[in-house]
């Protein structure tokens, strides 16, 4: 597996970063300059089986993605996938603010083949790796610097 993760400490309870991310649809081309749309497809807020559906703009391309929700713990983590990689949202109490973590992975879980296939990957995806990562990153930031201004406001 090829996983990428980020972290950010946001001053803001867990309770109130879910809910932002629970109305994502509402705030998500806020989030990020290369956010384009958000809607759920179905169900209507973060459970286990809600599919949204997500356009952004990463490394020169338009992504249009089905995000399935595998696992929702309300206030603390929501694992999705689409057909070519998984990802979880992780939000942790500090103190009276949230430690934020977004994890993206690629790849199958072969123990055979799984190093010859994450070598691969690492390989022809290391460009897009980069923007990955960067994309993780500003989002985080961007996520602390709305969900504070708010807190400010």
């Amino acid at each position: 597996m090829v996983e990428l993760q980020d972290s950010v400490f946001i001053e803001a309870p867990p309770e109130r970063v879910w809910a932002w991310l629970s109305d994502l649809p509402v705030h998500y081309r806020e989030w990020h300059p290369a956010h384009i749309s958000c809607r759920y497809e179905r169900g209507e807020s973060l459970q286990v089986g809600t599919i949204l559906y997500v356009e952004e703009s990463l490394h020169g391309r338009v992504h249009k993605l089905h995000l399935r929700a595998t696992e929702v713990v309300a206030g603390h983590l929501l694992r999705y996938e689409t057909p070519a990689f998984a990802g979880a949202f992780v939000l942790e109490p500090v103190g009276d603010g949230t430690s934020f973590t977004a994890q993206l992975s690629f790849g199958a879980r072969a123990p055979l083949v799984e190093g010859a296939l994450d070598a691969l990957l690492r390989r022809m995806l290391s460009g897009r790796l980069a923007a990955f990562r960067t994309h993780m990153h500003e989002e985080g930031e961007n996520l602390k610097r709305l969900l504070e201004q708010e807190t400010n406001a």
